[in-house]
């Protein structure tokens, strides 16, 4: 049907108008377009450009170099050197089962370090690197190079690790780094970023771990542009971090290395202090171990190895040991009577063989007594029963005020771990800890260094250089750090009667000197460097009263872990002390036996700087001594030659 004018151009006046509509919203959406494409290319571009350079480029930390550590000579104590590793990158690796398999016809990779690895590909990105083989040596390293195009994924670096050239010698003071651990990291409030950097290593134990943050340095960073997955397509630029600082310790490595081997194979401890100073000289503890083993994860034949030893390689004794002091003890019992004016040094008790406090008899080591005894003759023949009187009389506030004062009971602020406190308690120390009152034999046991007495050879030796200077002798172990010298330890006058002082140095002079002295066998003959000294046994078992009747077992009859720790103190030259030594061997018996011939040898290696001549030792004793020097010598030549093989 054909349609009429007037429809047609009502048709055309719709079409019309909606032709326009549309065109006009079309307009109005080209146009927003347009003024949004100018928003964001025009004025936002500085924005966007900055957002897309973000994801293109990443900053990436540089492990700094370590701090290196020096002995008081500059030998070197703990060093970063080239360590020479392969790792793997998953992704481009394609088969990794097979790669390995090629990888292992050129070199051997140890079982554990193996499975650590695909363990850490599983958690890890795929295009991210993990070490296969660690610290392998140069032809290793050469040999994959070679191969390398037969090797997907492959690659051979080089970086720093850490080693330790004298090994056994400062294991305790030094200490060793290991990889962090989630336990390290939970440890520390705010840690850095550089911490989370797979198998980055910190300080674990002693100087190393005390002294961390000096040594760790400042970590660099670097640019590098990596594609939309992450990977890096190349390095734009870098900011080299900044090195740790080089710390000089005040410890002697030839008289570390020289008592190291004099304590052998001995569960024992010695310290050399300098009087003079406060420096430490030798910090030992033995038997040692190697710290190398834990730079790169020790072992579980090694590591159960270390913790089943009952001599306890891993603990550092030196300045971590508590022990009754025993006899070395004496000296702090008679200065609070003499400082007290309760004693003159004229006045004799009588010693029977024992003195009976509150209907308990407290027994002398000589069973048939000393006689009547003063001051100087109650420490050259360490009579027990004079420090027991002494004690009743001056009390245990007074003893315990001295020994403070003399070191003992106090935390020396030392970069070592598990720097003990000791103990030297009085009446409200057993009250607050035990909820007990304080005893007259309480008084009694510890008037020789026994009962809840205790202290670690690193404070005997301060109480020894104290003693001989009548300063307050400080010890310290960091020498300089980065060149800048560090306080010394030298202290001030402790403010005692210096007649007191020298009197007791006298005593502990004839127990070295006089043919009745305690230590009368491991003398100093060399006139200008004699040594005065004190003998310590201290006791870690029960004698009963029926033992006692019957005869008191002797320390050689008894299982080694009940014989009574043995103990010397000392100090040289005797006119103008330059060192003082303490000695502890665990269950070694008596002082005199086993302690004082240590400290002896220690003190003439200490004062000559080398081997001393025979001439300073007793006659009776210079073909043993020469036998012991050239084994010595032989000890140290093996242990410096297998150093070096290491290296």
């Amino acid at each position: 049907m054909k349609r009429s004018a007037k429809d047609l151009e009502a048709t055309h006046r719709t079409f019309s108008r909606r032709a326009l509509l549309l065109g006009g919203a079309q307009v109005l959406f080209a146009g927003g377009l347009a003024m949004r494409m100018r928003y964001l290319q025009v004025d936002q571009a500085d924005q966007f450009r900055l957002l897309a350079e973000e994801n293109r480029i990443n900053i990436r930390l540089i492990p700094p170099a370590r701090g290196e550590i020096f002995d008081r000579n500059g030998i070197v104590l703990a060093q970063n050197t080239p360590s020479y590793r392969i790792s793997i990158v998953r992704e481009d690796a394609g088969d990794v089962d097979a790669v390995i398999a090629k990888l292992q016809t050129l070199l051997e990779l140890d079982p554990e370090d193996l499975e650590r690895a695909r363990a850490e590909m599983r958690r890890s990105p795929p295009f991210l690197p993990v070490t296969l083989a660690d610290q392998i040596g140069w032809h290793e390293i050469s040999k994959v190079a070679v191969n390398a195009p037969a090797l997907p994924g492959i690659t051979p670096e080089v970086g720093l690790t850490r080693v330790y050239p004298q090994r056994d010698d400062f294991a305790h003071v030094v200490g060793y780094v290991g990889p962090v651990s989630d336990y390290d990291l939970n440890q520390i409030e705010d840690p850095e970023p550089i911490l989370r950097i797979p198998r980055f290593q910190i300080g674990k134990v002693g100087l190393e771990a005390k002294n961390e943050d000096q040594l760790r340095g400042k970590a660099g960073a670097k640019r590098v542009e990596v594609n939309a997955t992450g990977r890096v397509m190349r390095e734009l630029d870098r900011r080299e971090g900044e090195t740790g600082a080089d710390t000089q310790l005040t410890v002697d490595s030839d008289l570390q290395g020289y008592v190291q081997a004099r304590l052998g194979r001995e569960s024992a401890s010695a310290v050399v202090i300098d009087c003079e100073t406060g420096d430490l000289r030798a910090v030992v503890s033995a038997p040692s171990f190697d710290p190398n083993l834990f730079v790169r994860g020790i072992s579980v034949k090694d590591y159960r190895a270390l913790t089943e030893d009952p001599y306890r390689p891993l603990a550092n004794k030196s300045v971590q040991g508590t022990y009754p002091p025993g006899s070395t003890f004496k000296m702090i019992t008679a200065l609070a009577a003499l400082e007290a004016g309760i004693v003159g040094t004229e006045e004799t008790v009588w010693c029977p063989g024992h003195l009976e406090v509150s209907g308990r008899k407290f027994h002398c080591w000589k069973r048939a007594g000393h006689g009547h005894v003063d001051l100087l003759n109650s420490l050259k023949q360490s009579c027990d029963v004079y420090y027991y009187d002494l004690a009743l009389k001056v009390g245990i506030d007074k003893i315990s005020d001295m020994a403070k004062q003399f070191g003992l009971g106090i935390k020396h602020d030392l970069p070592m771990s598990a720097v003990a406190r000791g103990l030297a308690p009085n009446r409200d120390w057993k009250q607050q800890v035990h909820d007990q009152d304080w005893l007259v034999g309480d008084t009694a046991n510890a008037s020789i260094g026994q009962g809840y007495m205790l202290a670690s050879p690193l404070q005997l030796a301060v109480m020894t250089a104290r003693l001989a200077t009548g300063r307050a002798v400080t010890p310290r172990l960091v020498k300089s750090i980065n060149g800048i010298e560090q306080p010394d330890g030298a202290g001030e006058p402790m403010g005692l009667n210096e007649n007191n002082l020298r009197n007791v140095r006298r005593a502990m002079y004839a127990v070295s000197n006089d043919r009745r002295g305690t230590a009368y066998g491991s003398r100093i003959i060399e006139d200008t460097f004699r040594m005065a000294g004190k003998t310590g046994t201290s006791q870690v078992r029960n004698i009963t009263a029926a033992e006692r009747a019957a005869g008191v077992i002797r320390n050689e009859d008894l299982p080694w872990e009940r014989r009574d720790h043995a103990l010397y103190v000392c100090f040289a030259p005797y006119d103008k002390p330059k060192y003082a030594v303490a000695v502890v061997v665990e269950h070694g018996g008596g002082g005199s036996k086993a302690a004082a011939p240590i400290a002896r040898d220690v003190m003439l290696q200490a004062l000559y700087g080398d081997t001393p001549p025979l001439a300073a030792y007793p006659k009776k004793d210079r073909s043993r001594i020469k036998a012991q020097q050239e084994r010595l010598k032989r000890e140290r030549l093996r242990a410096n030659s297998d150093a070096s093989d290491q290296a």
